[in-house]
């Protein structure tokens, strides 16, 4: 089974809310769901608000193979799961 790591909306009507969640690639945006790891919320007013994401979890399914899609990766970056691979492909 193919995992991504992606969000899911959870918020009301002008109020966004995602969960960042482990899903199978074939389930659609809003569907079933492996696992939580985190919360964005994009109108938090700090970094700490905004990304809340569990970054061993994170680092344990994407070494098992699962992809993060690209606004996922970019939150992951963001809150220093990839701190120290970024920093190593980059040298």
């Amino acid at each position: 089974m193919a995992t991504r790591i992606r969000l899911r909306r959870v918020g009301r009507k002008k109020v966004p809310l995602y969960r960042i969640v482990i899903a199978d690639k074939e389930s659609p945006r809003d569907g079933r769901f492996i696992e939580i790891i985190g919360t964005y919320n994009p109108k938090g007013t700090t970094a700490a608000q905004k990304i809340q994401v569990d970054a061993e979890k994170a680092r344990q399914w994407i070494s098992q193979g699962a992809t993060a899609s690209d606004t996922v990766q970019s939150l992951l970056r963001q809150a220093g799961v990839f701190a120290g691979e970024v920093a190593g492909r980059e040298s």
